[in-house]
């Protein structure tokens, strides 16, 4: 359990800081998930397990290159219909 600072700032008990890698200086990312607060630091650990939980996310979906290539043919209809060619 950590206490409120006046500053607003928390103290991250040592082990927790060890086994996290946090350093001074690390930049640590802070998100609500519901009444929880969730600390993320930014290393290349946690950088590599947000890829890999995102790894799949849009399987199934079109890609963004074939949505923007659907996009440029609408565009070229459109204009070859507004010139009448």
């Amino acid at each position: 359990m950590v206490k409120t600072r006046k500053m607003q700032s928390q103290m991250i008990p040592a082990a927790i800081r060890e086994s996290l890698g946090i350093e001074p200086g690390t930049r640590v990312a802070i998100r609500q998930e519901g009444t929880r607060l969730i600390l993320e630091p930014d290393t290349l650990a946690t950088k590599l397990r947000i890829l890999k939980e995102l790894r799949g996310c849009t399987a199934g979906l079109p890609s963004g290159c074939d949505m923007l290539l659907e996009d440029r043919r609408r565009e070229r209809e459109m204009e070859l219909a507004k010139y009448g060619v």
